[in-house]
């Protein structure tokens, strides 16, 4: 499966706008703890907690299972997604893989 149909099934995935807004806070939270770990692990704990809380609070109200229960990959999809957001990426991730169509 080529990334940009990671991206389309992630998007597909989290469509509710408060699954979006706990991914968003939630997504750096976890991100965030994994070095902190190595430095002080009783707040990176309680931030690598409560980023999943949210994110499965999140996937409550969108009504489906997260992603990385059908694939793993997507682990590193969803951190992928929300950099791509805060950069102001576009949606359409298919605009990554450039085709030339003129043969």
């Amino acid at each position: 499966m080529k990334f940009s149909d990671l991206f389309e099934q992630y998007k597909k995935d989290h469509q509710h706008p408060l699954n979006q807004l706990t991914h968003a806070i939630g997504i750096p939270m976890i991100v965030v703890s994994l070095p902190l770990f190595f430095f002080n692990w009783a707040p990176a704990l309680i931030l690598f907690i409560l980023g999943w809380v949210l994110q499965l609070i999140g996937h409550m109200f969108e009504g489906k299972k997260p992603s990385f229960f059908r694939n793993p990959i997507f682990l590193i999809v969803g951190p992928w997604w929300w950099l791509r957001k805060r950069l102001g990426k576009s949606e359409d991730h298919r605009e990554d893989h450039h085709e030339d169509t003129n043969h």
